[in-house]
């Protein structure tokens, strides 16, 4: 599950964003709408602690992550946490594979090389192991990133923007796999999007939460 209380953060550059106190129940799905620049990525960082909140907590899966020092939410994200972020920071000096051997070895757990071709071909890129990310194209990339990000079998996937540069049938493809594995393991799934596709896509009771501009969750 994840609960948020009275959470606020300061941009350095940027007006401070309060956001409204949220509980999504473990096996939910949260879907945050709004434009870019309206606190969506901020929101989705404080929640696998990449940002420490200026006020309030986190918690999800029952961890407070104020509790946490800065090494041991490192471990706790790696364990628990599939993030798909906007920029996917696939290292381009490992292959396709490689980045998701790495992504197990991040998490403390032995190398899988079945569970790898597993998720690669759950998004039809099973053929691109052996590639670089700077020899993908950018659709390629993304659908990598997405195989990487439920990979370890989260028990929290947050995902930013993941169907940017996918065209219909990808995008499709890509939010079943995510709604899919969300299922299957039990995980909270949270969703921040511009793309209206998003929300047609997805099956089942959904919190849809719009974000507006200014410094408020709506």
């Amino acid at each position: 599950m994840i609960r948020t209380r009275q959470l606020a953060y300061q941009h350095r550059a940027g007006p401070r964003l309060r956001f409204d106190d949220i509980d999504v129940p473990q096996g939910g799905i949260l879907l945050l709408l709004g434009a870019s620049g309206s606190g969506k990525s901020t929101w989705l960082a404080l929640a696998a602690g990449l940002l420490s909140a200026d006020e309030g907590d986190v918690t999800i899966a029952g961890q407070s992550l104020k509790a946490l020092s800065k090494v041991a939410c490192d471990a706790w994200r790696a364990k628990t946490v599939g993030f798909l972020p906007q920029k996917l920071h696939l290292s381009d000096a490992l292959t396709v594979h490689g980045n998701l051997a790495m992504a197990q070895w991040a998490a403390g757990q032995a190398q899988n090389g079945q569970r790898i071709v597993e998720a690669l071909t759950a998004l039809g890129v099973q053929d691109l192991a052996q590639r670089k990310p700077r020899q993908l194209s950018g659709g390629q990339a993304q659908r990598v990133a997405l195989a990487r990000a439920v990979l370890l079998r989260p028990r929290v996937i947050l995902a930013d923007e993941p169907t940017a540069s996918l065209d219909d049938d990808s995008a499709r493809a890509a939010l079943q796999l995510l709604q899919a594995t969300a299922v299957r393991e039990g995980a909270t799934l949270v969703i921040a999007t511009h793309d209206a596709r998003v929300a047609q896509t997805l099956q089942g009771e959904i919190m849809v939460l719009p974000f507006k501009g200014g410094n408020s969750l709506l």
